[in-house]
Protein backbone atom coordinates (compact mmCIF):
# COMPACT_ATOMS: atom_id res chain seq x y z
CA UNK A 1 0.00 0.00 0.00
CA UNK A 2 1.58 3.08 -1.11
CA UNK A 3 0.05 5.57 1.38
CA UNK A 4 -1.82 4.78 4.96
CA UNK A 5 -5.29 3.70 4.94
CA UNK A 6 -7.63 6.83 6.72
CA UNK A 7 -10.24 5.11 8.21
CA UNK A 8 -12.56 7.48 11.17
CA UNK A 9 -15.12 6.80 13.70
CA UNK A 10 -17.26 9.13 11.61
CA UNK A 11 -17.19 6.27 8.43
CA UNK A 12 -19.45 3.84 10.82
CA UNK A 13 -22.86 4.36 12.73
CA UNK A 14 -23.65 2.98 15.86
CA UNK A 15 -27.17 4.01 15.79
CA UNK A 16 -27.87 1.76 11.90
CA UNK A 17 -29.52 -1.75 12.11
CA UNK A 18 -26.10 -3.80 10.21
CA UNK A 19 -23.95 -5.21 13.27
CA UNK A 20 -20.33 -3.09 13.82
CA UNK A 21 -18.30 -5.58 12.79
CA UNK A 22 -20.36 -5.82 9.23
CA UNK A 23 -20.22 -2.10 8.69
CA UNK A 24 -16.13 -2.71 9.18
CA UNK A 25 -16.12 -5.60 6.96
CA UNK A 26 -17.81 -3.37 4.42
CA UNK A 27 -15.86 -0.43 4.55
CA UNK A 28 -12.68 -2.55 4.51
CA UNK A 29 -14.54 -4.49 1.44
CA UNK A 30 -15.10 -1.84 -0.92
CA UNK A 31 -11.45 -0.43 -0.18
CA UNK A 32 -10.57 -3.30 -1.90
CA UNK A 33 -13.11 -3.86 -4.20
CA UNK A 34 -11.79 -0.33 -5.73
CA UNK A 35 -8.41 -0.37 -5.56
CA UNK A 36 -7.55 1.33 -2.79
CA UNK A 37 -5.97 -1.10 -1.07
CA UNK A 38 -4.34 -3.49 -3.91
CA UNK A 39 -3.37 -7.23 -4.48
CA UNK A 40 -0.41 -8.13 -1.60
CA UNK A 41 -1.53 -5.38 0.28
CA UNK A 42 -1.39 -5.47 3.68
CA UNK A 43 -3.92 -4.40 5.85
CA UNK A 44 -3.55 -2.52 9.06
CA UNK A 45 -3.00 -4.42 12.05
CA UNK A 46 -6.21 -5.46 14.08
CA UNK A 47 -5.01 -2.77 17.08
CA UNK A 48 -4.53 -0.27 14.66
CA UNK A 49 -8.26 -0.43 13.03
CA UNK A 50 -9.28 -0.48 16.51
CA UNK A 51 -7.94 2.72 17.11
CA UNK A 52 -8.86 4.51 14.26
CA UNK A 53 -12.33 3.27 14.14
CA UNK A 54 -13.05 3.67 17.32
CA UNK A 55 -14.27 0.26 18.13
CA UNK A 56 -13.84 -3.38 19.96
CA UNK A 57 -10.88 -5.26 18.52
CA UNK A 58 -13.86 -8.64 18.76
CA UNK A 59 -15.52 -6.39 16.44
CA UNK A 60 -12.66 -5.67 13.69
CA UNK A 61 -11.43 -9.20 14.07
CA UNK A 62 -14.55 -10.89 13.25
CA UNK A 63 -14.48 -8.45 9.99
CA UNK A 64 -11.20 -9.34 9.38
CA UNK A 65 -12.16 -13.18 9.42
CA UNK A 66 -15.20 -12.26 7.12
CA UNK A 67 -12.99 -10.80 4.55
CA UNK A 68 -10.99 -13.87 4.98
CA UNK A 69 -13.88 -15.88 4.54
CA UNK A 70 -15.12 -14.10 1.49
CA UNK A 71 -11.18 -14.95 0.15
CA UNK A 72 -10.56 -11.15 -0.32
CA UNK A 73 -7.72 -11.33 1.53
CA UNK A 74 -5.24 -14.27 4.07
CA UNK A 75 -4.51 -13.96 6.93
CA UNK A 76 -1.18 -15.16 8.40
CA UNK A 77 0.80 -15.65 11.98
CA UNK A 78 3.72 -13.57 11.87
CA UNK A 79 2.79 -11.43 8.81
CA UNK A 80 -0.37 -10.15 9.12
CA UNK A 81 -3.94 -9.69 6.62
CA UNK A 82 -2.27 -9.44 2.55
CA UNK A 83 -5.01 -8.68 0.05
CA UNK A 84 -5.52 -11.46 -2.47
CA UNK A 85 -8.08 -10.22 -4.33
CA UNK A 86 -7.07 -8.16 -7.67
CA UNK A 87 -9.06 -5.41 -8.26
CA UNK A 88 -8.02 -4.40 -12.00
CA UNK A 89 -8.17 -8.11 -13.42
CA UNK A 90 -11.17 -8.44 -15.71
CA UNK A 91 -14.42 -9.69 -14.69
CA UNK A 92 -16.43 -11.89 -16.82
CA UNK A 93 -20.30 -10.95 -17.02
CA UNK A 94 -22.94 -12.98 -17.99
CA UNK A 95 -26.34 -11.98 -19.09
CA UNK A 96 -29.85 -13.70 -19.38
CA UNK A 97 -29.85 -11.84 -22.78
CA UNK A 98 -27.78 -13.37 -25.06
CA UNK A 99 -27.15 -16.68 -22.68
CA UNK A 100 -25.88 -19.11 -25.32
CA UNK A 101 -24.03 -16.79 -27.19
CA UNK A 102 -22.38 -15.73 -23.80
CA UNK A 103 -21.44 -18.61 -23.13
CA UNK A 104 -19.94 -19.56 -25.93
CA UNK A 105 -17.63 -16.42 -26.05
CA UNK A 106 -16.81 -17.87 -22.62
CA UNK A 107 -15.46 -20.59 -24.07
CA UNK A 108 -13.32 -18.70 -26.79
CA UNK A 109 -12.28 -15.85 -23.77
CA UNK A 110 -11.07 -18.31 -21.16
CA UNK A 111 -9.32 -21.08 -20.64
CA UNK A 112 -10.02 -24.69 -19.51
CA UNK A 113 -8.01 -27.05 -17.26
CA UNK A 114 -10.01 -30.93 -18.00
CA UNK A 115 -10.05 -32.36 -14.25
CA UNK A 116 -11.89 -35.64 -14.78
CA UNK A 117 -13.55 -37.48 -18.00
CA UNK A 118 -14.91 -40.31 -17.13
CA UNK A 119 -18.02 -42.40 -18.26
CA UNK A 120 -20.73 -43.02 -15.37
CA UNK A 121 -23.88 -44.09 -14.23
CA UNK A 122 -26.07 -41.17 -13.73
CA UNK A 123 -27.88 -40.05 -10.96
CA UNK A 124 -31.65 -40.33 -10.41
CA UNK A 125 -31.04 -36.56 -11.01
CA UNK A 126 -29.05 -36.31 -13.69
CA UNK A 127 -31.23 -38.61 -15.60
CA UNK A 128 -34.43 -36.78 -14.95
CA UNK A 129 -32.52 -33.87 -16.16
CA UNK A 130 -31.25 -35.38 -19.45
CA UNK A 131 -34.53 -37.28 -20.01
CA UNK A 132 -32.47 -40.72 -19.73
CA UNK A 133 -33.54 -43.95 -18.17
CA UNK A 134 -32.56 -44.95 -14.87
CA UNK A 135 -29.17 -46.77 -14.73
CA UNK A 136 -27.96 -44.41 -18.22
CA UNK A 137 -24.06 -44.30 -18.92
CA UNK A 138 -23.06 -40.22 -19.09
CA UNK A 139 -20.22 -38.79 -19.37
CA UNK A 140 -19.05 -36.81 -16.25
CA UNK A 141 -16.42 -33.78 -17.52
CA UNK A 142 -15.11 -31.89 -14.71
CA UNK A 143 -13.37 -28.90 -15.56
CA UNK A 144 -11.75 -25.57 -14.26
CA UNK A 145 -12.00 -22.47 -16.05
CA UNK A 146 -9.48 -18.96 -15.76
CA UNK A 147 -9.50 -16.41 -16.63
CA UNK A 148 -5.66 -14.70 -17.35
CA UNK A 149 -4.68 -17.59 -15.75
CA UNK A 150 -6.42 -17.01 -12.51
CA UNK A 151 -9.40 -19.70 -11.58
CA UNK A 152 -13.12 -18.46 -12.58
CA UNK A 153 -15.13 -21.48 -12.27
CA UNK A 154 -15.66 -24.97 -11.15
CA UNK A 155 -17.87 -26.64 -13.60
CA UNK A 156 -19.45 -30.32 -13.54
CA UNK A 157 -21.25 -31.57 -16.93
CA UNK A 158 -23.09 -34.57 -17.75
CA UNK A 159 -23.63 -35.59 -21.16
CA UNK A 160 -25.63 -38.54 -22.97
CA UNK A 161 -23.59 -41.29 -23.63
CA UNK A 162 -23.73 -41.36 -27.52
CA UNK A 163 -23.22 -37.33 -28.04
CA UNK A 164 -19.90 -37.49 -25.72
CA UNK A 165 -18.66 -40.56 -28.03
CA UNK A 166 -18.20 -38.06 -30.69
CA UNK A 167 -15.53 -36.20 -29.32
CA UNK A 168 -12.60 -37.60 -27.76
CA UNK A 169 -10.81 -36.07 -24.52
CA UNK A 170 -7.99 -34.13 -26.19
CA UNK A 171 -10.68 -32.38 -27.61
CA UNK A 172 -12.58 -31.52 -24.61
CA UNK A 173 -9.39 -30.37 -22.79
CA UNK A 174 -8.92 -28.15 -25.92
CA UNK A 175 -12.36 -26.91 -27.32
CA UNK A 176 -15.30 -25.28 -26.13
CA UNK A 177 -17.89 -28.01 -25.23
CA UNK A 178 -20.79 -25.64 -26.74
CA UNK A 179 -18.78 -26.24 -30.28
CA UNK A 180 -18.38 -29.81 -29.46
CA UNK A 181 -22.14 -30.21 -29.64
CA UNK A 182 -22.40 -28.26 -32.30
CA UNK A 183 -20.32 -30.15 -34.68
CA UNK A 184 -22.03 -33.31 -33.19
CA UNK A 185 -25.29 -31.98 -34.46
CA UNK A 186 -26.96 -31.09 -31.54
CA UNK A 187 -26.41 -27.55 -31.02
CA UNK A 188 -27.93 -25.49 -28.19
CA UNK A 189 -30.79 -23.44 -28.33
CA UNK A 190 -32.54 -23.59 -25.28
CA UNK A 191 -31.50 -23.46 -21.76
CA UNK A 192 -33.15 -23.64 -18.09
CA UNK A 193 -31.34 -22.90 -14.85
CA UNK A 194 -31.23 -21.99 -11.41
CA UNK A 195 -28.71 -19.52 -9.81
CA UNK A 196 -28.24 -19.84 -5.98
CA UNK A 197 -25.45 -19.20 -3.81
CA UNK A 198 -23.65 -21.51 -1.82
CA UNK A 199 -20.38 -21.99 0.37
CA UNK A 200 -17.09 -23.17 -1.00
CA UNK A 201 -16.61 -27.06 -0.53
CA UNK A 202 -13.03 -28.00 0.10
CA UNK A 203 -12.46 -29.63 -2.96
CA UNK A 204 -14.24 -26.39 -4.87
CA UNK A 205 -12.06 -23.87 -2.97
CA UNK A 206 -9.01 -25.61 -3.82
CA UNK A 207 -9.65 -25.34 -7.35
CA UNK A 208 -10.94 -22.09 -7.39
CA UNK A 209 -7.90 -20.96 -5.03
CA UNK A 210 -10.18 -19.50 -2.20
CA UNK A 211 -11.01 -20.43 1.14
CA UNK A 212 -13.05 -23.05 2.67
CA UNK A 213 -16.56 -21.67 2.79
CA UNK A 214 -16.15 -18.64 0.90
CA UNK A 215 -19.29 -17.20 -1.37
CA UNK A 216 -19.73 -18.81 -4.82
CA UNK A 217 -22.33 -18.34 -7.19
CA UNK A 218 -23.76 -21.21 -8.36
CA UNK A 219 -25.49 -21.85 -11.70
CA UNK A 220 -27.40 -25.17 -12.76
CA UNK A 221 -27.99 -25.12 -16.54
CA UNK A 222 -29.81 -28.12 -18.60
CA UNK A 223 -29.45 -27.24 -22.25
CA UNK A 224 -31.70 -28.99 -25.06
CA UNK A 225 -30.85 -28.94 -28.37
CA UNK A 226 -33.26 -27.41 -31.84
CA UNK A 227 -35.52 -31.13 -31.11
CA UNK A 228 -35.87 -30.35 -27.62
CA UNK A 229 -33.08 -32.85 -26.37
CA UNK A 230 -31.27 -32.25 -23.27
CA UNK A 231 -27.59 -32.46 -24.44
CA UNK A 232 -25.93 -31.35 -21.15
CA UNK A 233 -26.65 -31.04 -17.76
CA UNK A 234 -23.95 -28.70 -16.03
CA UNK A 235 -23.42 -27.40 -12.63
CA UNK A 236 -21.05 -24.53 -12.26
CA UNK A 237 -19.52 -22.60 -9.02
CA UNK A 238 -18.29 -19.06 -9.81
CA UNK A 239 -16.29 -17.15 -7.90
CA UNK A 240 -18.10 -13.79 -6.79
CA UNK A 241 -15.32 -11.53 -7.30
CA UNK A 242 -14.94 -12.49 -10.81
CA UNK A 243 -18.10 -13.34 -12.06
CA UNK A 244 -21.17 -11.78 -12.03
CA UNK A 245 -24.87 -11.82 -13.54
CA UNK A 246 -26.76 -9.42 -15.26
CA UNK A 247 -30.45 -9.32 -16.42
CA UNK A 248 -32.89 -6.47 -18.21
CA UNK A 249 -36.58 -6.42 -16.98
CA UNK A 250 -39.51 -4.88 -18.06
CA UNK A 251 -42.78 -4.29 -16.91
CA UNK A 252 -45.49 -5.69 -18.82
CA UNK A 253 -48.46 -3.19 -18.92
CA UNK A 254 -49.71 -0.98 -16.36
CA UNK A 255 -51.10 -1.82 -13.12
CA UNK A 256 -49.76 -4.36 -10.71
CA UNK A 257 -48.22 -6.56 -13.77
CA UNK A 258 -44.92 -8.15 -12.40
CA UNK A 259 -41.52 -7.27 -13.73
CA UNK A 260 -40.29 -9.97 -16.60
CA UNK A 261 -37.32 -10.64 -17.63
CA UNK A 262 -36.56 -9.24 -21.08
CA UNK A 263 -34.71 -12.17 -23.73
Amino acid sequence: MTQPLKLTPAMLDEGRATPLYQQVYDLLREKIADGTLGVNDRLPAEAELTQQLGVSRITVKRAMNELATAGLVRRQRGIGTVVTYDASAPMIRGSFDTMIDGLTRMGLDTEVQLLDCTPTTASAAVCEALDLPQGAIVQRIVRVRRLEGEPLSYLVTHVPEDIAETYDEEELASASLISLLERAGHAPVEAEQTISAVPAEAAVAVNLGVSKGSPLLKIHRIMRDAAGRPVQDITAQYRADRFEYRMRLNREGTGNSDWVAKQ
